[in-house]
């Protein structure tokens, strides 16, 4: 079996010669530290082997077989037509791949990322996906012209005012969502770190619309399962999410609705975004709260607030933001806000788990003068306190317990 195996791996040869200088007897077997690949890598090379050096590669196994190849010494100089050799053509032909196959072939990267990317290969795959995308955009333009083969698949040829508004409904998040976003929703948060990376658009650095938009995509798909995988790198995912933010900053009203911005929030705070990103955000958001409807405000708590079922302290930071970005002449819109607040105080106001304290704070964050009336802040406490009675009469009713 080691003549087989051995026609083919230069690293295992090596090896066993080391092996045999310095034992002078003979090997039963050979342990090869550190192999990237797992056991379905060092499967597949040895059905290679025992298959005289043929393997039907595809893009689901290229990857595999590629670093395995590099990592096993399995070149021409061993053997002709070696291993390498045949993923390394496989691989040239990329460009001729339909897109799912060229995802699939990153995918399959996952479990040996670092590995791969110090081959250059995640590099390779990452350029090969781009020149896809451009290429279907300029297939699919109406116009031959308006996208020239070299452009990059996130360049934004419209005007700002032209962009698509990205907008809310309870259905569909919104926005347009193009062709290629759902075959890339499958990549890894470090793939797709990379190839915003590549874009030269991480971060503060990016100013298109059309990668900001397909981040929230990615993004909104990853949220549940993210908070199932808590070993998942946070870290990535976080970076992501403040490279989305920054577009959303860029593109401002002009390219985001008020429920659209309000489904960016939360969508991405759930991945940990910096805090001068969420609280930029969180600005946009404040400035425009004339805008608000009920439950638009109504999210859900995150534990802050006394352990509340909605997120206080958010509505709590907006009408703050609010009230200090007000002049005199927009007495119409603080009237808007206050109708809205003291929608919220009602609607909170039954909460057992919100805390006289905070339900005082939301009720002070207008000021005074901002007020007509105050009956819809009577009307609130009326509830909150009527409902804070009725739990303590229960409380005090149960009959006690023993704790013998």
């Amino acid at each position: 079996e080691q003549k087989i195996v051995c026609a083919y791996l230069g690293r295992l040869r090596k090896i066993i010669k080391q092996e045999k200088r310095r034992t002078q007897i003979k090997i039963s077997g050979v342990e090869i530290d550190d192999f990237p690949c797992g056991p379905s890598g060092f499967e597949l090379v040895a059905g290679f082997c025992y298959n005289g050096g043929r393997v039907r590669l595809s893009a689901s196994n290229v990857s595999l077989l590629h670093c395995s190849a590099v990592f096993l010494g399995m070149t021409d100089k061993v053997r002709s037509g070696n291993l390498l050799s045949q993923t390394e053509d496989f691989l040239e032909g990329m460009l001729d791949w339909p897109l799912p196959d060229v995802v699939s072939c990153l995918k399959t990267c996952d479990s040996f990322f670092p590995y791969a990317d110090s081959l250059g290969l995640l590099q390779k795959l990452v350029s090969g996906l781009l020149v896809k995308i451009a290429g279907g955009r300029c297939n699919s333009a109406d116009n031959s012209s308006a996208s020239s083969p070299s452009s990059s698949p996130f360049d934004d040829q419209e005007s700002p005012r032209s962009k698509l508004r990205f907008s809310f409904s309870s259905s569909k998040p919104g926005g347009r969502v193009e062709w290629w976003f759902d075959d890339l929703v499958r990549l890894s948060p470090l793939a797709i770190e990379m190839l915003v990376k590549t874009l030269g658009s991480y971060g503060s650095e990016n100013n298109s619309l059309t990668l900001t938009r397909f981040l929230l995509h990615y993004l909104n798909k990853h949220k549940n399962w993210v908070r199932h995988k808590s070993e998942l790198p946070s870290r990535v995912y976080s970076g992501l999410a403040d490279t989305a933010i920054h577009g959303v900053i860029l593109g401002g009203r002009v390219a985001f609705s008020y429920r659209g911005l309000l489904w960016v929030f939360r969508v991405l705070c759930g991945f940990g975004p910096t805090k001068a990103c969420e609280e930029e955000l969180e600005r946009m958001i404040g400035e425009s709260l004339d805008e608000a409807r009920l439950d638009d405000l109504l999210v859900c708590g995150n534990g802050g607030g006394g352990g509340s079922v909605y997120d206080v302290d958010l509505v709590i930071r907006l009408v703050r933001i609010f009230v200090n970005s007000m002049n005199q002449n927009q007495s119409q819109k603080m009237r808007r806000v206050v109708r809205v607040i003291d929608e919220y105080l009602r609607e909170i106001s039954p909460d057992h788990n919100l805390n006289m304290p905070k339900f005082v704070e939301v009720a002070e964050s207008l000021p005074k003068s901002a007020r007509d009336s105050f009956d819809g802040v009577y009307r609130a406490i009326d509830i909150y306190l009527e409902v804070s009675f009725l739990i303590l009469h229960f409380e005090y009713s149960r009959p006690a317990t023993s704790n013998c």
